[in-house]
């Protein structure tokens, strides 16, 4: 049986395709599950599956199409457009063209509202560049134990790219913002299949809107946005997680009451007082137990090594992989080769901006043979680490426990 670790790193190439059937599902020779560490429902339906403009992705729902990317596409530090993860909470995407799309600008927020369009949004603001992490809140959701509800993620709905756009704030700044508003919310032209399913819409507050790293983006890795991940138009917000992220922006409203709505509560919260956040959504604090999400935990990937992996006694052993947080930066990356008794600080790599992933190596020589339990934690310059332990909360979110693979020498 092929392990979730060895599926989520090699998926793409330890099985072959027989065909993909009309609704965008694999069929696998083998019939092998791609996703085994999951829960059984779940197992069941985690295959490798091809989207239009995609390459296999392990596919956890089709309708809506929740795409999740291979491991090993993350030995590279900017993840290519054709492998970068999808998320969706409906099913019905329509496909927007260039010329037709346009977003309104408006709410009782702003003075001077109007129409966005791609044209206008090129020619009248002044564009801007940025590599940052897109990560789905529920990321790893799937190794949670006990398992809870949700799309049963491993480690890779996530991705890291090269965005083109201009900034949010110079959008709301020509609408004219009023002294009263106090939060901004966004929807996308993406609808639930049956009636009466909550509009899939977010919202920020004014202050985290107005940031000068906030985005309306229109190119991804130099190219226009992949229609999978918000064609023509989406949102960006670095350092905080995906849920925020619109895609196929239709409308950006200024709003002078905090925004109510299911995919802000009940939906995307986290206990409050569990993890170190800095940055909090105060005016959506409306109870004493819970928050809405917000910034992306320090974490990190090892992708140069799978479980089990042999190794030759004697020779060097390369430990690579990358860390991110929410933009405060990685201080340190650290990796033990004996199970945590001692630890080594790693090598860091290329620094693409502190919104980026950011790769390190680390090498040793395994003296003796037998098992190595090779672990790896990431600490930002807050003293923000990784945990041993997962904080566990129901929804799954912010799983950032040390990960432990163990290889053999001989």
């Amino acid at each position: 049986m092929i392990s979730r670790r060895e599926a989520l790193i090699g998926g793409a190439s330890l099985l072959a395709f027989t065909g993909i059937g009309t609704a965008g599902r694999a069929t696998w020779a083998a019939g092998a599950p791609v996703s085994s560490g999951v829960p059984e429902g779940a197992a069941a339906e985690a295959e490798l599956g091809t989207l239009a403009g995609k390459k296999p992705l392990i596919r956890l729902s089709h309708r809506p199409p929740n795409y999740e990317t291979p491991v090993e596409y993350f030995k590279d530090v900017i993840t290519p457009n054709d492998v970068f993860f999808v998320r969706y909470h409906h099913g019905h995407i329509p496909e927007l063209t260039a010329a037709e799309w346009t977003c309104q600008i408006r709410g009782e927020g702003v003075e001077k509202p109007f129409t966005l369009s791609l044209a206008s949004l090129k020619a009248d603001f002044q564009s801007v560049e940025m590599v940052a992490v897109c990560q789905c809140s529920g990321n790893r959701r799937g190794l949670s134990k006990p398992h809870v509800p949700g799309v049963q993620w491993g480690y890779g709905a996530m991705g890291n790219a090269k965005w083109k756009g201009v900034r949010l704030k110079d959008v709301l700044t020509k609408a004219g913002l009023k002294g009263q508003t106090i939060e901004v919310a966004f929807n996308g032209a993406d609808k639930a299949v049956m009636t009466g399913g909550p509009d899939f819409m977010k919202s920020l507050p004014v202050w985290k809107a107005m940031d000068e790293n906030v985005l309306l983006v229109y190119e991804m890795n130099g190219a226009p946005l992949p229609h999978w991940n918000g064609f023509p138009v989406r949102l960006i917000v670095p350092g905080w997680t995906g849920t925020y992220w619109m895609k196929h922006l239709t409308t950006i409203e200024a709003l002078t009451q905090p925004f109510n709505q299911f995919w802000m509560a009940p939906a995307y919260r986290i206990p409050q007082g569990k993890f170190p956040l800095v940055d909090r959504f105060i005016s959506q604090e409306t109870d004493a137990k819970t928050t809405p999400i917000t910034e992306i935990v320090v974490n990190s990937l090892i992708t140069s090594l799978t479980e089990g992996q042999k190794v030759t006694v004697g020779h060097p052993v390369e430990v690579k992989g990358i860390a991110w947080d929410a933009g405060y930066g990685i201080r340190t990356v650290e990796v033990s080769t004996d199970g945590g008794e001692t630890w080594h600080r790693a090598v860091l790599g290329a620094d693409l901006g502190r919104f980026s992933f950011k790769p390190w190596s680390h090498s040793f020589v395994p003296s003796k043979a037998g098992k190595h339990t090779v672990m790896v934690k990431a600490t930002n310059p807050q003293g923000a680490t990784q945990t041993f332990e997962l904080v566990f909360n129901p929804a799954g979110y912010h799983n950032n426990v040390i990960e432990t693979i163990t290889i053999e020498a001989a």
